[in-house]
């Protein structure tokens, strides 16, 4: 799944002529690009999608999501090891799916394929 997630800025810097921040979203931070929201300050909260901060957001209002997210178990979904949660899920009475390696390299099938 991918997911707009809310983020606090904690830092902010220039890279290669690009604005970009670090951003704690409940725990895992990530580096996002400014580039659409180039007012944003450190402390602040902003939606972000796919790496791009896109809304500001008030703090209440992000913390009630990211708390949401948690309980439903969404942010390790968005932001976990997806080759662990396929791996995971592929055990018996699992969703149906695996995960594996062959000679190097990955291998995610869907139960009954090839």
């Amino acid at each position: 799944m991918c997911l707009a997630v809310p983020g606090r800025v904690m830092e902010i810097e220039e890279r290669n002529g690009t604005r970009m921040a670090v951003v704690d979203f409940g725990g895992v931070v990530k580096d996002v690009c400014l580039e659409y929201l180039p007012d944003l300050r450190v402390g602040e909260y902003a939606i972000v999608h796919v790496g791009f901060a896109l809304q500001r957001l008030d703090e209440e209002s992000a913390r009630r999501t990211l708390a949401l997210f948690e309980e439903l178990g969404l942010l390790q979904e968005e932001f976990g090891d997806p080759w662990e949660a396929a791996a995971g899920s592929g055990g018996e009475g699992g969703s149906g799916f695996g995960a594996g390696s062959r000679d190097g390299e990955a291998i995610v099938a869907e139960e009954g394929g090839r």
